[in-house]
């Protein structure tokens, strides 16, 4: 148990750094008595100690060898919101070793390393606390390790990266083309200079291996996730999708399907029903849609990075080690990944799609397509011609519920058939 204040070691004072230091300073007594005992920060991990910075710090606090903080004895828990893998995973496990609880905002790290990183954390009786790892200040992972725990959760959906629904939600309101929707999120600060992460959906699909790890207590890593970013998709697509009933959204999907005995884990770009809750998440907010047996369906909704919205996850989980550490007993939150299930082969997975295509402009093409669609069990639902270009007429598909692998196959005829000009990428539709 422990009596008198907390000692916080901060790894990395950019922009949740700098959020952290902030609320801490401006709610220590607020803190202090949720906690049970006085929290400091009593020193700080920088990459360059002569950096200007938005905040004053005493210079005495800050070092540029973060191995000083997992080092130091009198430094109780370990914040760590710098980024990187290997060596910050080497620094983390010593810090547990070293008998000072975590707490971190890394989610490449959680969705390659969790496993490891929680298991050191009981082994030495520590607390792995990673709340902020997935959709800012927008509480998902505790809701689902303790609140949802008795439940047997089947789906969780949702817009997990502020950085695409900021585009798309442009594309969808503006009529703006990708390009300058993505230029108009750089000038804003929403997305990075260099935002593939973002657009290629590479940062969802890290989330959602965590919330599937989390939600079927079976460990999910980032190879695993079908993925697929919104770069394909064009100002056509977002207005055919509206004509349609339909908001194209960057979809961030786990499910179980417990006949088959496997787990569906994808970030692709989808159309939402414009009725659907999650259609109306718009700008850099994010959303997280969970159905359980018990609860039925639940729906989380927040701001999901910048600076304060991400370091309020981060202290909650700083007065939560606070409080374990006072009453001693840490090291109460193990990995839950105590099953194995197999992740389904994307080609067996079922979807409705839409799909979009220039063809001959001439009398019978309507009837080829459905033709080799028919041929591989693709049974469409609804169909559109729109204006034509040319000698092309613009066509526009939405399909029934199909098996993955039979609609790729019936895309790779089509891209071939005479009849076709160009075969957009298909996009999968929520229903």
């Amino acid at each position: 148990m422990k009596e008198g204040p907390v000692k916080v070691g901060l790894m990395g004072l950019g922009t949740v750094g700098t959020g952290v230091y902030k609320v801490m300073q401006r709610n220590a007594e607020d803190i202090a008595l949720r906690a049970g005992l006085p929290v400091t920060i009593a020193k700080i991990a920088v990459r360059d100690l002569n950096k200007e910075r938005s905040v004053s710090v005493p210079r005495d606090m800050l070092t540029d060898d973060p191995r000083e903080l997992v080092e130091d004895p009198e430094i109780d828990i370990v914040v760590e919101v710098m980024g990187g893998m290997e060596n910050t995973l080497d620094l983390l496990l010593t810090a547990l070793r070293n008998g000072k609880s975590v707490v971190t905002a890394n989610k490449d790290l959680i969705a390659e390393h969790g496993r490891v990183l929680l298991d050191t954390a009981a082994e030495y009786r520590c607390d792995f606390l990673f709340e902020a790892s997935v959709a800012g200040g927008v509480p998902i992972v505790r809701p689902l390790k303790q609140c949802l725990a008795g439940n047997r959760i089947s789906q969780v959906m949702g817009i997990i990266n502020g950085t695409t629904n900021y585009i798309l939600t442009k594309m969808t309101e503006e009529g703006l083309d990708f390009e300058t929707a993505l230029r108009q999120a750089q000038e804003l600060g929403y997305a990075e200079a260099d935002p593939t992460s973002d657009v290629e959906g590479y940062d969802a699909a890290r989330k959602i291996a965590i919330l599937a790890s989390l939600a079927f207590n079976s460990r999910v890593v980032f190879s695993q996730v079908e993925v697929a970013g919104i770069t394909s998709v064009t100002d056509r697509d977002v207005r055919y999708a509206r004509e349609l009933g339909y908001v194209i959204k960057l979809l961030a999907i786990a499910k179980h399907d417990e006949e088959r005995g496997a787990l569906e884990v994808a970030v692709r770009p989808t159309l939402v029903p414009v009725d659907h809750p999650l259609a109306a998440v718009g700008g850099a907010y994010n959303a997280i849609f969970v159905r359980g047996d018990a609860v039925g369906e639940a729906m989380f909704h927040g701001l999901g990075a910048g600076e304060l919205p991400t370091a309020s996850a981060v202290v909650g989980d700083v007065v939560e080690a606070v409080r374990n550490l006072r009453d001693g007993v840490r090291g109460r939150i193990l990995c839950t990944c105590y099953r194995n299930i197999p992740i389904k082969p994307v080609e067996e997975t079922y979807s409705r799609f839409y799909l979009r295509a220039l063809v001959a402009d001439r009398p019978g093409v309507l009837g080829a397509m459905a033709t080799v669609l028919g041929e591989h069990g693709v049974s469409i639902a609804s169909m559109l011609q729109k204006s034509s270009r040319g000698d092309l007429a613009e066509i526009v598909v939405v399909t029934h519920t199909v098996r993955q692998g039979s609609l790729m196959d019936a895309v790779a005829r089509l891209r071939d058939h005479e009849v076709v000009d160009t075969m957009f990428p298909p996009l999968h539709v929520e229903h």
